[in-house]
């Protein structure tokens, strides 16, 4: 069976397709669904998939091209989560709609323009959020029939809603062709699960529940990331993912700047800015982001730009009170696709608050690696599992 797309990656690529021997998994059911769609679509279904047999709560996953954004499972939220991410505290939220808010709240500026997987039936408490919401399309096994109209009304009709089949089984060998060139290789079917997180190399060997929970979020993360790739995670969802960078210390940087972007935005001088109640939202997440950055923000000032936001001028946060407001947060779970080559990540992890990290090991460097992880008190376990993904 095949599906025709309107393009490949690019509007030159032509004619473009996606087809299987038998009956498509997937059924369009709204709209028209591009390459990259289907590729976000397909990597994001099983991701959500293995997070909700990996912790037995929904899950959802905001992607952008072929990595998340953000990912998380369906946890309440707190009020200043509800404030941070925009959400009415009135409002009534499902497990699912909890999911999608603190997955897309991860990186909500990457997140715009998504496209979401979810694991579990979308109702209309989560409809109603995607409704507000900048994004290209969703993925789920099945769909209210409310939360199907609401959804099916979103980018005057073109919204692409796609229905996935719970029950298929992809082939045991994965193919794909690269200038006229077919690879095969066997598929990821590797079960990520706690017996990943039992072989302690620290003196520190305590991992929390919340902590075993938060490492598996981060590696099933991780699965599905472009590699090299390196995934911080707390409270029930990821919070920052370093995607697609050739150097280790890169991804931690990159996924550690996220982190600490995500644990400033819950300072209540972040929470209390005083924005116009012209901006919508989008606009609010990008003077967020430069507010919080120290050389982008003086030169708004510098230029009397504040204006454009805010009814008043807000007081600039310093770089004491960022590492102020950071050192409240000591219980990040971090977790790396392959492993750490030199002890630099573990000192960058470690002024994001990480403190229990999961990665491959077997690094000639382990031991530097480990010997500051016990400088620093975190808890380190070796997986034995490479997860690159490309």
């Amino acid at each position: 069976m095949k599906y025709e797309l309107k393009y490949g990656c690019n509007p030159n690529q032509k004619p473009a397709s996606v087809s299987i021997d038998g009956e498509l998994p997937i059924t369009v059911l709204n709209g028209r669904a591009g390459y990259i769609n289907l590729l976000d679509a397909l990597n994001g279904w099983q991701l959500v998939s293995e997070l909700k047999r990996a912790t037995g709560y929904p899950a959802a996953a905001s992607f952008k091209h072929v990595s998340p954004a953000g990912a998380a499972i369906g946890l309440p939220l707190s009020d200043t989560l509800k404030k941070m991410y925009f959400v009415d505290e009135n409002v009534v939220l499902s497990p699912l709609a909890c999911a999608y808010i603190r997955a897309r709240g991860a990186d909500r500026m990457s997140s715009f323009g998504d496209f979401i997987a979810v694991s579990s039936k979308v109702d209309v408490s989560l409809a109603n959020i995607l409704k507000r919401e900048v994004s290209d399309g969703i993925i789920a096994p099945d769909y209210d029939e409310e939360a199907f109209t609401i959804l099916a009304g979103k980018k005057k009709g073109a919204y692409t809603i796609i229905k996935m089949d719970e029950s298929y089984v992809p082939a045991p060998i994965e193919k794909r062709t690269v200038y006229g060139i077919t690879f095969e290789q066997g598929r990821n079917d590797s079960v990520i699960d706690e017996s990943l997180l039992t072989n302690f190399v620290t003196e520190n060997k305590t991992l929390t529940e919340s902590a075993k929970r938060d490492l598996l979020i981060a590696l099933i993360t991780l699965k599905y990331t472009q590699s090299n790739s390196v995934c911080y995670a707390e409270d029930g969802q990821t919070i920052g993912v370093g995607a697609g960078q050739q150097s280790r210390i890169h991804c931690t940087r990159l996924a550690g700047s996220k982190a600490d972007l995500w644990h400033l935005r819950q300072c209540p001088t972040v929470l209390n800015l005083p924005f116009r109640s012209d901006i919508p939202r989008p606009n609010r997440d990008n003077a967020i982001d430069v507010y919080l950055n120290d050389d982008e923000w003086m030169d708004v000032l510098d230029e009397g730009k504040w204006q454009q936001f805010f009814t008043e001028r807000p007081e600039p946060m310093t770089k004491e009170k960022k590492r102020a407001w950071l050192a409240n947060f000591k219980e990040t779970a971090l977790a790396s696709d392959a492993f750490f080559p030199f002890s630099d990540n573990i000192e960058r992890a470690f002024r994001s608050g990480v403190k229990y990290i999961a990665q491959p090991g077997g690094s000639v460097r382990d031991e530097d690696v480990i010997k500051a992880c016990d400088e620093h008190g975190i808890a380190m376990v070796f997986t034995g599992l490479r997860l690159f993904h490309h």
